[in-house]
């Protein structure tokens, strides 16, 4: 270990590391010359991999999280460079994800999310769930991946890390079953609608969980569309065909298809707004108006907070009819924008979609990501086990001693 590590925690925009925990002679440097980088310290060459991403905002803000809090570990918790770091540090740094500590150093005393520029602003809000630490190794794996690529590094010390042995991916769970997305729309439905706000909240509500779910769009997505997305065009049979054009993560565009249910509805929601009923190419009214001000897009969290109002307020209607409801609502108020985004993707992939289709509709790379929302095949697999595997204690209990079967 080297000298006296810094003293405090910073974002990396304000980080100011002293030279010699700046990586310039980093153990784990690559040869003199031989890099493509014009980075001459960890910091830069950390900023010039995460420009790589500087186009796609979620992606750049994580892989910057992850960046960052290894970048401080190493040299306010250790002492080292991040181009020294061995792979008994990365061992180290794994435990360390699971409980940061201490914890007054690392950790939010709230829990809570602050401003980066906020004095009490730290790299964690708590300690990493197991699949948090494996998300954040395999995001940081691809960072010395590419250091060394680049010929920064000499070597990726967290290649080194022993890999879990491979599990067969789980299924989706954070969705809505039927019963409980029957309660969300049961609850739209119910709103009042005596005066002119609550029109136009209501409105709101029952067009956005009908985006969120006929279109199984990600919440970036849906902040930032416009109504001239949608187009028409003439199919086969010679009727209008409506597609919603979709930037997903990426910056990968799919077109979506928009059913006559989706079309009405938006008709619906444009009317409620003093809109004509359908859009132009040029319409550049966000999909999700503000209560105030409709040609500016919402923000993710504006978006985020007004779903989640629905979800929180279908569950204190669920609660209120009994204790018995109390876990239902409790999985409703847990509920989120990618929720509704898993749940499109589980009933149409349950309703008999080709998953294809599916893949498409949601803009997934791979098949394999899709498959994970079949359920009804598992769902038939614990009826078939609760049903046919039986322990029987009471059979055991009326018959008479002696008048067992020997095993087989």
């Amino acid at each position: 270990m080297s000298d006296t590590p810094i003293a405090s925690v910073q974002p990396v925009e304000s980080l100011v590391i002293p030279e010699r925990l700046d990586g310039r002679h980093g153990a784990n440097r690559g040869a003199i010359g031989g890099s493509q980088l014009s980075a001459t310290n960890d910091l830069d060459a950390v900023r010039a991999w995460l420009s790589n991403y500087a186009d796609t905002k979620t992606t750049f803000d994580s892989y910057r999280k992850e960046a960052e809090r290894l970048l401080l570990w190493a040299v306010v918790q250790l002492g080292k460079p991040l181009s020294s770091l061995t792979h008994e540090d990365l061992l180290l740094f794994r435990a360390f994800l699971a409980n940061p500590q201490p914890a007054a150093r690392w950790v939010s005393a709230t829990g809570g999310k602050y401003p980066r520029d906020d004095a009490r602003w730290r790299p964690f809000n708590g300690p990493l769930s197991p699949a948090s630490q494996q998300q954040a190794l395999i995001i940081l794996n691809g960072m010395f991946t590419w250091l060394v690529d680049a010929g920064y590094l000499r070597g990726n010390p967290m290649a080194l890390l022993r890999q879990r042995g491979k599990r067969a991916a789980p299924r989706v769970t954070r969705y809505l079953p039927v019963s409980l997305w029957d309660e969300v729309k049961g609850f739209v439905e119910q709103l009042p609608q005596d005066t002119a706000v609550q029109q136009a909240y209501a409105a709101r509500c029952r067009w956005l969980t009908t985006l969120f779910y006929l279109q199984g769009m990600r919440l970036s997505e849906v902040a930032t569309g416009k109504m001239g997305d949608f187009s028409r065009r003439l199919g086969a049979d010679g009727r209008d065909q409506w597609w919603l054009d979709i930037r997903g993560k990426g910056g990968r565009e799919r077109i979506v298809p928009a059913s006559p249910e989706l079309v009405s509805e938006l008709t619906r929601y444009r009317k409620a707004n003093g809109l004509p009923s359908l859009p132009g190419r040029t319409d550049d009214t966000p999909l999700v108006i503000p209560f105030r001000g409709k040609h500016r897009c919402m923000s993710r969290s504006a978006v985020h907070d007004a779903i989640k109002s629905v979800f929180g307020n279908a569950a204190d209607r669920l609660r209120a009819c009994g204790p018995e409801f109390a876990d239902r609502a409790d999985e409703l108020d847990r509920a989120s924008a990618h929720w509704l985004r898993h749940t499109s993707g589980s009933h149409q992939a349950d309703g008999g979609v080709d998953l294809r289709t599916v893949r498409d509709n949601l803009g997934h790379v791979s098949l394999n990501t899709t498959s994970l929302y079949l359920h009804e095949e598992e769902d038939k697999r614990h009826r078939e086990t609760v049903k046919r595997h039986r322990m029987n204690w009471e059979a055991q209990t009326a018959a008479e001693p002696g008048s067992m079967e020997s095993d087989h």
